[in-house]
Formats: structure tokens, C-alpha cells, sequence
């Protein structure tokens, strides 16, 4: 048996396989730059204290920021308390590339609470733009599009009737948004919640306009540095809901989109498969 994990900001799967049987748990996000040692533990414990007593032959760990060092170390102890078994940590990239890539050269983009891509070989990451988080980057992420979005509607840039119905959904006051983006824990998560209210409302033009920019954004900041002539995978639920306007914006660059998923835990359990015939 196997577990493997794909961890964002806002939420991790957990996928408990013996090749035949899966049994899928979630929790909430792990993220070893936002998450204290105490919160990683609690998290891991809740999601694997009913397998710890099983034989477990390996753990695949794949977070946002997990790339390398000291955060990877402390994933990698909360989950050792829990499970007797070998843990391998990975970054969110790397679990996405293998998802969608399976063991071919690729790029791999990530849209979900936060945004991230990168150039892969089939084996390892080559080359990575700096996501640089929701303050001096993500673009495209659900963060990014929440932020952009409350701003254009207390700056008076949408129309009255959609700006009200969102602010009225919300229960959107100032001091309270003030509180929740500059004092409380996780702002990118609460800006991220406001992503469904734009799905529902993506034909809109102030809100299709807004979206539609962003993945430009994220095009030209991020995908169109790497290699050309290689396949762009997208996975993520806010590449998977706005999917259409992904490919509208793909479109307008002259640029093409290999495969939008949702979730990069099905290929994952693919690619692990496969890993385990090739050993």
C-alpha cells in the first residue's frame, strides 16, 4: 500500500492505494510557509491515524512550498510521526508534471488558490518562474482574481447591480476585509473564496474581462519563457472551472493547451503504477 498526497493552500488529498482499491481522504491545506509544526501534525494525523496500522510501503508528499530544504524536513517529520514508512516530499510542480506529463518532456501549469509553473524533461524539473506568492505574483490564481475582483468593485469599475450582489452574498464590509487580508491567517485562501462567485458570473463582461486578462497575464509572465514546441498541461480548479476562457486566452497569444485537468491525483496514482513496474 501507498499513500500519495497533493497538498495546495487551501487543501490536501490524500490518496490511500494498494494498486486495486483507493480510499481518498481530505484535509485541510499544508503548507510548511504558513502552517506551524503543530498544524502540520494535527493535519497529518487526522488523515492517516486510521491507516497507521497498516503496511505502508512508501509516502509521496507533493506541496506548494515544498521544493527543497528545511520546509520539505518538516513535512516530511509530521507525516514519519503517523506513518512507519519511507516519505518522499515533493513541490506541487513536481506532483503536477508527473500527472499530467507521466514520464514525457512537458510544461506544467498550476491554477488553484495560488499559480505556479514549470519546464519538465520527463524525469525532473529544468526550469521554474518564480511564482513569488499572491503579493508579487500568482497570477491567474484564485487568490490573484479575488484580490483584482473586490478592487475593481470598491473602486467603482463593474457595474452597480453585480458589484451589490456581491458585496450583499459576502456580507463584504471594510473593517472586516481589512481584518481578514491584513491581520488574520491564510488571506489567500479568503481571497480565493470569492472564486465562485466569478465562476458563476464568468459570461459577464467586467468579470470575463478580468479573468481573460489574467491568464494572459500568467501566459506571458510565466509559460511563454519556457521552451517552445513543448505540450502545456494545466491543472487546478480555477484552470478546470474557467477553462474556456483559458483556452480563449491561450488563443489570443497564438499558443495552444495540451489537456486541462482538475486534479493531478488521478495521474499521479497512473504514474506511480508505472513507477512500480519500471523499479
Amino acid at each position: 500500500m501507498i499513500i500519495i498526497a497533493d497538498s495546495g493552500s487551501t487543501k490536501t488529498d490524500w490518496c490511500i492505494t494498494d494498486g486495486n482499491t483507493a480510499t481518498q481522504v481530505t484535509t485541510a491545506g499544508l503548507n510548511p510557509y504558513f502552517n506551524t509544526d503543530e498544524q502540520i501534525a494535527d493535519t497529518v494525523c487526522d488523515a492517516l491515524k486510521p491507516f497507521a496500522s497498516q503496511p505502508v510501503e512508501a509516502v509521496y508528499f507533493y506541496g506548494a512550498g515544498c521544493a527543497f530544504g528545511e520546509p520539505c524536513d518538516r513535512i516530511r517529520q509530521g507525516i514519519a510521526r503517523v506513518v512507519d514508512a519511507p516519505v518522499e516530499v515533493c513541490s506541487d510542480l513536481l506532483g503536477a508534471a508527473r500527472s499530467a506529463c507521466g514520464y514525457e518532456p512537458g510544461i506544467v501549469s498550476i491554477l488553484g488558490t495560488g499559480s505556479s509553473s514549470a519546464q519538465y524533461d520527463g524525469e525532473r524539473i529544468v526550469r521554474n518562474v518564480p511564482s513569488l506568492g499572491y503579493i508579487l505574483g500568482d497570477e491567474g490564481s484564485g487568490a490573484v482574481l479575488g484580490r483584482l475582483w473586490i478592487g475593481d468593485c470598491l473602486k467603482n469599475q463593474v457595474p452597480a447591480a453585480l458589484s451589490n450582489e456581491f458585496i450583499e452574498r459576502y456580507r463584504l464590509k471594510l473593517p472586516e476585509l481589512y481584518d481578514r487580508v491584513y491581520k488574520q491567517p491564510y488571506p489567500n485562501r479568503y481571497l480565493a473564496s470569492f472564486v465562485p462567485f466569478l465562476s458563476e458570473h464568468k459570461d459577464e463582461p467586467a468579470v470575463h474581462r478580468l479573468v481573460l486578462n489574467a491568464f494572459k497575464s500568467f501566459w506571458v509572465r510565466n509559460v511563454l519563457q519556457y521552451e517552445s514546441g513543448l505540450p502545456v498541461h494545466f491543472i487546478g480548479s480555477v484552470a478546470y472551472h474557467f477553462a474556456d476562457v483559458l483556452h480563449e486566452a491561450a488563443s489570443a497569444l497564438s499558443v495552444s493547451i495540451a489537456s486541462v485537468e482538475q486534479s493531478p491525483m488521478p495521474g499521479l496514482i497512473r504514474y506511480h503504477a508505472i513507477s512500480s513496474t519500471r523499479q
